[in-house]
């Protein structure tokens, strides 16, 4: 589905699982300001959720390079203000972050930090040294550079990144944070293909199967693919599931 800008992911979750009056999960989050596509599982599918975990991410953002907020996105707190970087500075910036990468994961996120979700930490005051995180960054191309060659307050950035890249700790890394994001791809699913929640349309899980690497289908074992597959032709046919 596309999501959105607003919602957080679980209410997605939430309105489709109302929609369709089944177990519903998703197969990677977006931040509540971030929009596009979320790749959701329903009813017996869930079984397959770790299929599509894991797959590369392709995204469009917009990063203010003249300001950082304490979440890396306009849903911050402004932390600090600087004159625009020169177009030079920012692709000696880019070029830094392309290829295989280490950043610190935004203070905003949930991964676990003592056992507590970072952002609850964030949201009480509480200061901790959030943990490198390794991702490979396999394109971060620039779409607009939005100013002169002299002074570039802000660039429209392309992305291909393997799954777990925190987009948000990109933009921090040039100095910035992210005014909009949007995911355009998951693996082999586009988002030409997604709809608002109200109109999404469930894909056959066969055809999902089929267009995902090898190595992700084989994280499931054949048994269980096979369960959920007999299931969907036993529904599919009228038959009680």
């Amino acid at each position: 589905m596309d999501k959105p800008a607003g919602p957080s992911s679980f209410a997605i979750v939430a309105a489709l699982r109302r929609r369709t009056r089944a177990r519903t999960g998703h197969a990677g989050t977006l931040d509540p300001f971030a929009t596009g596509l979320l790749v959701l599982l329903s009813g017996a599918a869930t079984r397959l959720v770790p299929c599509f975990v894991g797959l590369d991410k392709r995204y469009v953002t917009d990063v203010d390079l003249t300001s950082t907020t304490t979440t890396a996105d306009p849903e911050g707190a402004t932390v600090e203000r600087h004159a625009a970087p020169s177009r030079s500075e920012v692709d000696e910036a880019l070029a830094r972050l392309r290829g295989e990468v280490e950043l610190p994961i935004p203070a905003a996120s949930a991964v676990k930090i003592g056992g507590e979700r970072a952002y609850r930490l964030a949201r009480r005051g509480v200061e901790v040294d959030m943990p490198l995180r390794r991702s490979l960054v396999h394109a971060l191309d620039v779409i607009t550079y939005n100013g002169d060659p002299a002074a570039v307050p802000s660039v429209r950035l392309e992305l291909h990144v393997s799954s777990g890249t925190y987009v948000r700790a990109i933009a921090q890394a040039l100095g910035g944070h992210c005014t909009t994001l949007r995911r355009v791809a998951v693996g082999p699913f586009r988002i030409e293909e997604a709809a608002p929640v109200e109109d999404v349309a469930l894909l056959p899980v066969a055809d999902a199967l089929e267009r995902l690497p090898p190595e992700s289908v084989e994280k499931v074992t054949e048994p269980v693919r096979a369960g959920v597959l007999a299931l969907e032709t036993s529904v599919g046919n009228g038959s009680a599931a």
